[in-house]
């Protein structure tokens, strides 16, 4: 071997001894406390947030993917708003790669919202930043159980309705009937409700999409969260408003009306000024 080659041999020699050694174990059991110490934090926003890259993407089942720190936070911020909401989880194993910078978690979590339980299975693959922090880039998860069946035939009369009163969180003077669904159950429902000329709904919002078509009469309807007369807009006979899950609105029945709400359960009114709320209030 000439001197060139030499000094090449002992170059690589000399690289391969310098390399840093990674060690897979360490980092495994470092990897599995951390994602428990993430488990402890979906109270607060700002810290369970942290642990996500900038870029990262979360595969929820049954809708698209969301990709990243901002619509994560936003998709996050209006499921912990659901009433009862508790999220908790538990990893089972850690894999961390022979170089050191990629991971994996995975391990099954329960979840509360909106009156219902779920439980369920999840993977997260984690990434070594620059700075030798770990951050999640991908989480993906779904329940163990089915979702809800798929929605039956329903046909009904006027005279197969069956009307009760309003429900405790709603005020008295109104009358509902469920046509189909369950409402405090998850799933689709329909409900037909009859109100009385000044029946008031005050500022409010629902954990889920709804939708509203006026049958007879008319209401007014405004956004906000104060209820405000100048902001309500009337619709008539054959009017329809979609409300948004967590969009605040509130309602007032400009005559005897009848109107028709379609939705997801299982049902929840939220007042933004819980002293509105007929339930607890003293009687």
């Amino acid at each position: 071997m000439n001197g060139r080659g030499w000094l090449l041999g002992l170059a690589a020699l000399l690289t391969v001894g310098c390399a840093p050694s990674v060690n897979v174990e360490q980092e495994r059991t470092a990897l599995l406390a951390l994602d428990r110490e993430w488990s402890q934090s979906t109270k607060d926003i700002d810290k369970f947030m942290s642990y996500f890259a900038a870029d990262a993407s979360v595969y929820p089942p049954g809708m698209p993917v969301e990709t990243g720190a901002a619509a994560i936070r936003e998709t996050f911020t209006k499921m912990s708003a659901s009433p009862g909401f508790a999220l908790q989880w538990t990893p089972t194993k850690a894999e961390v790669s022979a170089s050191g910078d990629l991971g994996s978690t995975a391990g099954t979590y329960d979840m509360t919202m909106g009156g219902t339980a779920e439980k369920g299975k999840y993977v997260t693959v984690w990434k070594k930043q620059s700075d030798g922090s770990w951050k999640v880039t991908d989480d993906i998860f779904n329940a163990d159980a089915a979702g809800p069946p798929p929605s039956q035939h329903a046909m009904l009369t006027s005279r197969d309705l069956t009307w009760g009163d309003m429900p405790p969180g709603l005020p008295a003077g109104g009358k509902m009937a469920v046509i189909s669904g369950d409402p405090g159950k998850a799933g689709p429902f329909a409900l037909r409700v009859q109100l009385p000329a000044g029946y008031r709904i005050a500022a409010h919002w629902h954990p889920t999409d709804e939708q509203l078509t006026i049958l007879s009469g008319t209401v007014g309807l405004g956004m906000g969260d104060t209820f405000d007369v100048a902001a309500l807009k009337d619709l008539a006979a054959g009017g329809y408003a979609m409300l948004p899950a967590n969009m605040r609105h509130f309602l007032l029945a400009r005559s005897a009306t009848t109107f028709q709400v379609n939705g997801m359960g299982p049902f929840a009114i939220i007042y933004v000024n819980p002293a509105d709320d007929p339930s607890k209030q003293q009687k």
